[in-house]
């Protein structure tokens, strides 16, 4: 029997993660290896990200870097995101807090009868529901990088959200990729 390989490249939730985080450093150079560091990810995976996140037309390269595409990257995430990652939910724990819970749209809604959206970490510090994050280094990485941690949690929101969160996001997003 011929065996059929499927030579369609698809993203990765990390390839996401990989491009918000050079969204956020905004043109500043660094290697592989730092943003592997910074995201809890060898240097082997951030590279092959790049790979799909430009044959997706997120990034292009230019003088041998990686470069954003802001205006694809909006529509993925404000179109397209939240059906190639959607959410998954879990039990109450202990976690990082995202969605609405999380800056910045924490200082925007209030939930108080019910238990916030939180990524699983044994070390969080706040008792919610489990939401799974885009890639499970997400929550080491946010604590690294507070810029980060807001367009994760933004996301999180899109994807997950009532809709006056996920309405405020949409604004929020918009603004920052504009």
């Amino acid at each position: 029997m011929n065996r059929i390989s499927n030579r369609q490249t698809a993203l990765k939730p990390q390839d996401l993660m990989v491009v918000l985080k050079l969204f956020v450093l905004s043109g500043k150079s660094t290697t592989y290896s730092e943003l592997g560091e910074t995201l809890g990810m060898s240097p082997s995976e951030v590279h092959a990200s790049v790979g799909r996140a430009t044959s997706s037309h997120l990034m292009s390269i230019r003088d041998e870097r990686p470069v954003v595409v802001k205006a694809a990257l909006a529509e993925f995430l404000l179109h397209g995101a939240k059906y190639a990652f959607p959410v998954t939910l879990g039990s109450p724990t202990r976690g990082v807090p995202t969605g609405y819970a999380a800056a910045p749209l924490v200082a925007r809604i209030s939930q108080p009868n019910e238990l916030p959206p939180v990524w699983p970490d044994p070390h969080g510090e706040r008792r919610g529901i489990a939401f799974y994050p885009l890639y499970p280094t997400a929550p080491f990485a946010a604590k690294k990088d507070h810029a980060l941690y807001e367009l994760l949690a933004l996301f999180d929101a899109l994807r997950g959200g009532a809709a006056r969160e996920r309405q405020l996001a949409t604004q929020l997003v918009s603004e920052r990729l504009s």
